[in-house]
């Protein structure tokens, strides 16, 4: 029953985040529009160069969207785990996007500081106050959803660092107005790339680990062990390795070995209540079989030192 409350959670979770990428979308889409009309009729290229970068925003939003409906199809043929790592391969290209905005801005930035153009400071401070309204929008939209999931986090790290870039242009524009420097403009987009080149990083890093089949954050498969270990029966465990399947899908294999007085089907219950309920793991493939050699101390100390013996050299197995 818990696993099927899971499961159902899981499939809530990602129908809402769709409903939330697919508004966030929408107002995306309807402002770069609306700029790129305004840069036409105003003939200004900065703003029809920022709607470029709008449109990587909602590029990043419809690959979370396709992402997100690859991973619910079912699974099935050669992909026993369906096609839930698109997710991943969607945030780890949101991530790769970033640092490509990365390289531009930092180009652009220190050749505008080299040679500063003319800055239009009205349009400028204008439409960056316009773009914090829609992007905030965006973000809340976006941050309703389920963050835990890369896809989605990928998508939202693109709106906020777009919200960071208005932000540090109403600053630019407000000082290109009020002193005529208009350096400012390259200054905030330096700025605005380091935050970039944060947010890409950590999105290529934690799907990387997802790819490289890492243990979760949070979880140290030594102690993990050391914790399986600990319920009571179990005396070895091998083959250990947990991972993600995708974002918050971790999976676990392992041999535990138990004494043989013990009930395997027990104990395996026991280890599974134990992962399911300290780390959330519920996917697991445990082989639990009986160590032989193994009795309690209780047992040893009521068998005659002959016997013991036997059991030591092999004798005594089944």
């Amino acid at each position: 029953m818990g696993e099927h409350g899971h499961g159902h959670s899981h499939v809530a979770d990602r129908e809402a985040d769709r409903r939330y990428l697919s508004a966030a979308l929408v107002v995306i889409a309807l402002f770069m529009i609306a700029e790129i009309v305004v840069g036409v009729y105003a003939s200004s290229l900065a703003l029809i160069s920022d709607a470029g970068h709008m449109l990587t925003d909602a590029g990043a939003l419809a690959l979370a969207l396709v992402a997100g409906r690859l991973a619910r199809i079912p699974a099935r043929g050669a992909y026993t785990f369906g096609l839930k790592r698109a997710e991943i391969l969607s945030a780890q290209i949101n991530g790769i996007t970033l640092f490509a905005l990365v390289c531009y801005f930092v180009v652009e930035g220190v050749r505008r500081l080299i040679s500063p153009p003319a800055v239009a400071g009205t349009f400028v401070l204008v439409t960056a106050l316009v773009g914090i309204v829609v992007n905030l929008v965006a973000t809340w939209l976006i941050s309703k959803g389920n963050r835990q999931s890369l896809n989605v986090e990928g998508a939202f790290q693109h709106i906020l660092n777009d919200l960071y870039a208005f932000v540090a242009t109403a600053v630019a524009g407000l000082v290109v107005l009020s002193t005529g420097w208009t350096r400012a403009d390259a200054l905030a987009a330096l700025v605005v790339a380091a935050l970039m080149a944060k947010a890409g990083y950590g999105l290529i890093r934690d799907s990387a680990r997802v790819f490289l089949e890492a243990a979760p954050k949070g979880i140290d498969p030594r102690l993990l062990e050391t914790e399986i270990r600990g319920v009571i029966g179990v005396v070895e465990v091998h083959e250990l390795h947990v991972w993600e399947v995708t974002s918050g899908f971790p999976a676990l294999s392992a041999h535990v070995l138990v004494s043989a007085d013990q009930d395997c089907h027990e104990r395996r219950t026991a280890v599974e209540r134990l992962l399911r309920e300290r780390h959330e793991i519920r996917h697991t493939t445990l082989q639990v079989d009986h160590r032989q050699d193994f009795l309690p101390t209780e047992s040893l100390r009521s068998r005659s030192p002959e016997e013991q013996d036997g059991d030591e050299n092999g004798s005594g197995r089944e």
